[in-house]
């Protein structure tokens, strides 16, 4: 078995699925469910699906959608977009969904993160930390899908969501997003070396040296999309995964 989870994390927008770089833009990909068959075959380990305009639109997750998703993956699959109450939570994981996630909803109001792992369990609860590097270095974390600053350090927000109830959290580095140049590697060591829990980095994956980079740095699991979406130089559409070979040398 693999000392690292390898993650494929989907970019939902409207009924499609979108690739985004540094949270802007968005090349279409294609239909979730194709992507997620496709995932099947591969025996991915698990997969996260965001919807990235929810919250940004102030709507709730498309349940609809997710149920349709959540029928045809046959991996554990974590969701987050929109996601207010405990209520949304509850419906959504009762849909086939192993994990919920929390970005902007646990910055407003981190009591719905705690009263969700008393009510589901910390395994079933992430807290998505989406982060940009400001001047001189300095880290800053965003919610709403980016879009508003916090003022909040990093290592200081993830040591309050643990605290919230989180049993993970996603973290993605918002400057690395899309880019396929490697993690940020200085921000992934920095949170993961001041929680107790679970750290999976995201933003930045272009190859499996990429993953044991975040593994050394003290990632516990690693999420990747353009690099699962895209091949060549033109970026044509091209859903893939490593080898269980190619990941074993890399990982094992």
């Amino acid at each position: 078995m693999l000392s690292l989870r390898v993650i494929p994390c989907l970019l939902l927008r409207g009924s499609g699925l979108v690739k985004t770089e540094k949270f802007k833009g968005g090349k279409y990909i294609g239909d979730p469910v194709n992507a997620i068959r496709i995932f099947n075959e591969k025996e991915v380990d698990e997969l996260v699906l965001l919807d990235i305009a929810a919250s940004r639109e102030g709507r709730a997750p498309s349940f609809a959608k997710i149920e349709e998703v959540a029928s045809e993956c046959f991996m554990p699959l974590a969701y987050g977009g929109g996601i207010r109450t405990v209520q949304e939570a509850a419906r959504i994981l009762k849909l086939g969904v192993e994990k919920v996630i929390f970005n902007t909803t646990a910055w407003r109001s981190p009591q719905v993160l705690t009263d969700a792992a008393r009510e589901f369990g910390a395994q079933a609860v992430v807290a998505s930390i989406d982060v940009r590097r400001r001047m001189f270095g300095r880290f800053e974390v965003m919610v709403e899908a980016g879009t508003r600053a916090t003022g909040i350090d990093p290592v200081e927000y993830a040591r309050r969501m643990e605290t919230a109830g989180a049993g993970e959290i996603l973290l993605t580095s918002i400057d690395r997003d899309g880019t396929m140049s490697g993690y940020d590697l200085e921000l992934v060591s920095a949170v993961s070396g001041a929680v107790g829990i679970p750290v999976i980095a995201s933003g930045g994956a272009g190859s499996v040296q990429d993953f044991a980079a975040a593994r050394r740095s003290g990632a516990a699991a690693v999420a990747a999309g353009a690099m699962f979406v895209f091949q060549g130089p033109h970026r044509a559409v091209l859903i893939t995964y490593p080898g269980p070979g190619e990941l074993a040398r890399a990982l094992g």
